[in-house]
């Protein structure tokens, strides 16, 4: 049997996810249980989704990753992570981070493989979004290009 890294983060996300979900951690968020999966879903959340944010920016996180934009991911994370804890209960806050966690991870491998997906029109798009974001502004309106 192969152990290919790519195998093995899909497995370890399958079973993280069967295993929060068995947990029982409903809360008041309506729209997607984990986050989305891919572009589509990604660029389409209504912006008055409760999950609109931690879906729109690990979006654009895992966007930015892969085209290689200069960005630490994991302080976008816990920066926006902490901004939402002030206004969140835990039990949401779960959610929240489900959500961006899941949605990063599943965009990243959604992408990863495509050679042409860092053309300039996205590229001008995830710039717009990422600055946003490592500013404080975490408004959901990522878009896929301008």
């Amino acid at each position: 049997m192969r152990s290919d890294p790519k195998h093995i983060k899909v497995a370890a996300l399958a079973l993280l996810l069967t295993a929060l979900s068995a947990c029982g951690t409903v809360s008041k968020f309506s729209g997607p249980e984990e986050g989305v999966s891919n572009e589509a879903e990604a660029r389409n959340v209504r912006p008055d989704d409760p999950l609109a944010r931690p879906t729109q920016v690990g979006w654009t996180s895992a966007r930015a990753t892969r085209c290689g934009f200069i960005f630490n991911p994991q302080q976008l994370r816990a920066n926006y992570l902490s901004t939402e804890a002030a206004y969140n209960s835990p039990q949401q806050m779960q959610k929240i981070t489900q959500a961006y966690d899941y949605t990063r991870e599943s965009i990243l491998l959604s992408i990863n493989d495509d050679p042409a997906y860092c053309i300039k029109e996205r590229l001008d798009a995830i710039r717009a979004d990422l600055n946003r974001y490592l500013s404080g502004d975490y408004t959901p309106s990522a878009r896929m290009a301008r």
